[in-house]
């Protein structure tokens, strides 16, 4: 793309890589929703699966690829005449820590070969996800902005690696714009959740497995004392997010897709007793062996950059998102 052109969504085709998961099936109705011309979803299909866009079913504009990213030729066929590309595969921590070998290929080599896919075919622009874990352990109770540095060194080995990765995808956002004219801006979440939730997202695991345990009759378990807090940000704000920076001019910028709100995991247990309308009094135990990404007290993180300069702002609030997750998982019942 030329310096300051904005993208048109409507009529485009866009490709999303990791397409059949929690956040690729949200960006894909949110482009949809705004009049894209052609969605393509490529998944390899070992982390998502196809049930996750199974309401995408008969949508003329949709196209499911089983691909992956790290057979770059499956990426040029896909690509070809692509204005833009979400690069949503990977591993999250948890199977990251698992399968080191699996994950380190398809989170770092994976998102090289993304990039090169995009320059070979022409691809206006990439919007990378990346995630909080690039900043590490928060130090203090200060703000968290994208100027904040990281800070690794307390990390659990399996979170310190999918840091890192997310933190080489970034660069690869900043040196494909500078270098080969590819424009990419990079999206660091924080705890994603809503429907078509997984059970692979670490600190989001909270929400569905202390939802199962209510359902059960079981009281929900919390960490230490529940005050640990995390930011939650519903799925559909993070895929608005993904459309309106891809629809920007801004590029080789990082910003954080935060609700700016903390919360902690003891409030969330109070919100899934409320929806069941169940008067069980939480557990506290912690899960020997378990891996965890931040476990802070504070995480007071700042969405100011990107409302300055593309305008997003969160519009579910965690009440409401736990509700429609909720929802959600009792209509699959």
């Amino acid at each position: 793309m030329r310096e300051g052109e904005i993208m048109q969504i409507s009529g485009g085709k866009f490709v999303i890589t990791g397409g059949a998961s929690l956040i690729g099936s949200h960006v894909a109705d949110r482009l949809l929703a705004e009049g894209a011309g052609e969605v393509v979803l490529l998944d390899n299909f070992s982390l998502g699966t196809p049930e996750t866009v199974a309401h995408l079913d008969g949508e003329p504009r949709v196209r499911l690829v089983k691909g992956d990213i790290l057979r770059i030729n499956e990426l040029y066929d896909a690509f070809k005449g692509a204005v833009g590309v979400f690069a949503i595969a990977g591993f999250l921590t948890l199977p990251l820590s698992q399968n080191p070998p699996l994950g380190l290929a398809v989170n770092v080599e994976g998102q090289v070969n993304v990039f090169e896919a995009c320059r070979y075919a022409g691809v206006g622009k990439v919007i990378f996800s990346s995630s909080i874990a690039a900043y590490g352990e928060p130090e203090g109770d200060g703000v968290i902005d994208e100027m904040s540095p990281a800070n690794l060194a307390s990390y659990q080995p399996g979170s310190m690696l999918y840091s890192c990765t997310k933190l080489i995808g970034e660069a690869l956002c900043k040196l494909y714009s500078q270098k080969h004219g590819v424009d990419a801006v990079a999206l660091r979440y924080s705890t994603v959740y809503g429907e078509r939730q997984h059970y692979r997202g670490v600190n989001a695991l909270y929400i569905i497995q202390n939802y199962d345990r209510i359902m059960r009759g079981e009281a929900p378990s919390l960490p230490g004392d529940g005050s640990e807090v995390h930011d939650y940000i519903h799925v559909a704000d993070v895929a608005r997010a993904n459309v309106m920076a891809m629809a920007s001019d801004v590029t080789a910028e990082v910003f954080n897709v935060v609700s700016g709100v903390e919360t902690t995991v003891k409030r969330i247990a109070e919100i899934l007793l409320e929806i069941a309308g169940s008067d069980l009094q939480p557990v506290y135990a912690d899960e020997v062996g378990a891996v965890k990404a931040t476990s802070s007290a504070s995480l007071k993180l700042s969405r100011e950059k990107i409302r300055a300069a593309i305008g997003w702002e969160p519009e579910v609030s965690v009440e409401a998102g736990v509700r429609r997750l909720t929802d959600w998982l009792r209509s699959k019942s």
